[in-house]
């Protein structure tokens, strides 16, 4: 007897595990890298867990090469998204708007609007908007002024509006004013870096040409032949902005100090105030990668 109740509760909770629904995440950046630079360790850990996640990129990423024409640069910068979909498991989509000249209009609010009822969302991340770069700032206004429109029936009229409110969230930066970004949730990437910086490296024009030429350390990049070189260049290059030291108190909220000292990398993210606000509970739910 004892035995048949064991077998019909493990019936039951793999029942349970079969119907449940996988989380929804989407992720907006301004360029065909921030989402990568940014997420790529979590978005790898909830694809790994069963959940969906896209990402998409509101330009194309036209301007930013000091040789290439932007046509044939914008077609380049979209393989290397689609390599990086592949390294994740993930969708990866393109908005075509001119890098640079990305612009808080009615038409691309209504863009991002439709996409995250779309996409059915659950969280939703982007750029903060104070920063260095107009499209990082203006993203981040786009993202802004959809979280309430996406529950207004008349804004997405060939589509269903979304009554249940995403969590709302950022992406790190260092800029200080008006406000320093504030890490609320970490996740430990540790268990996926390799993947990261697999990722990181997929962006060849940005990674080993623009961003050196661009800030005067192009000598130092490795060549096309030594791909070991290539991925130590584009972690050493980028990993930093997550590391364990930036975020160590705030991480404390969910990792002990035992766990803390097994990690190397981290990435960080601030909770916006205009989606759903959530508690800890809700948060340890959206986020099945942190410890109990």
């Amino acid at each position: 007897m004892k035995s048949k109740l064991l077998l019909l509760l493990a019936a039951l909770c793999l029942n349970m595990a079969l119907s449940a629904q996988p989380l929804r995440v989407i992720v907006f950046g301004a360029h065909p890298d921030d989402c990568d630079l940014n997420v790529a360790g979590t978005a790898a850990l909830f694809a790994q867990m069963g959940h969906k996640v896209k990402f998409v990129s509101i330009t194309n990423g036209d301007k930013g090469h000091h040789t290439m024409q932007p046509e044939a640069l914008a077609a380049r910068r979209k393989t290397e998204m689609q390599k990086v979909a592949s390294i994740l498991g993930i969708e990866y989509d393109n908005l075509d708007n001119h890098d640079g000249e990305l612009m808080p209009t009615i038409e691309n609010r209504k863009k991002i609007i439709k996409l995250i009822c779309d996409w059915k969302a659950d969280v939703v991340i982007t750029n903060r908007t104070n920063d260095y770069h107009p499209d990082h700032r203006n993203a981040g206004v786009l993202v802004q002024d959809a979280a309430y429109m996406i529950s207004v029936p008349l804004m997405i009229p060939d589509g269903e509006p979304l009554l249940k409110a995403p969590v709302f969230l950022y992406m790190p930066d260092r800029f200080k004013k008006p406000a320093p970004f504030h890490a609320d949730i970490v996740v430990d990437i540790t268990p996926v870096v390799e993947k990261k910086i697999d990722v990181i490296s997929a962006h060849e024009s940005q990674v080993f040409e623009w961003l050196p030429w661009n800030g005067g350390y192009a000598d130092k990049v490795p060549p096309a032949t030594d791909a070991a070189a290539r991925r130590k260049f584009s972690a050493d290059q980028f990993l930093s902005r997550g590391s364990v030291e930036r975020f160590r108190e705030a991480a404390l909220q969910w990792y002990t100090p035992e766990q803390l000292n097994n990690a190397r990398y981290l990435e960080a993210f601030e909770i916006c105030e205009y989606g759903k606000m959530p508690d800890k509970d809700l948060i340890l739910k959206l986020f099945p990668m942190l410890p109990r």
